[in-house]
């Protein structure tokens, strides 16, 4: 006869999807505002877009946003802004913020 086996307390796929939610930034609500947009620290956002400053975590994110923002316009790697580069690197201002616990 089936189903009379104890169920397990936790499955991989929980235990998984625990793990993500514990190490993966999910933004923060409106405290985490100014680390989504990358003001005044750079925040997780790398690039910005030299025509709307839109910012992006990467070029092939960038590239998305600039065929579907700007058709017209040709795609310029070189002049995208990079706001890791140009943000302030004092020690006494906050890194950006990431949800749970920093164990793996």
């Amino acid at each position: 006869m089936t189903g009379k086996a104890k169920p397990k307390k936790h499955t991989a796929k929980e235990i998984a999807m625990k793990i993500d939610m514990a190490t993966t930034n999910r933004g923060g609500g409106k405290a985490g505002v100014i680390d989504r947009k990358a003001l005044d620290k750079g925040g997780h956002a790398k690039l910005a877009c030299p025509i709307c400053k839109a910012t992006a975590p990467d070029v092939k994110s960038m590239s998305i946003h600039h065929e579907a923002k700007h058709p017209k316009l040709p795609w310029e790697e070189d002049k995208l802004i990079n706001l890791h580069a140009t943000a302030s690197t004092a020690e006494d201002k906050p890194k950006p913020g990431v949800r749970g616990s920093l164990k793996k």
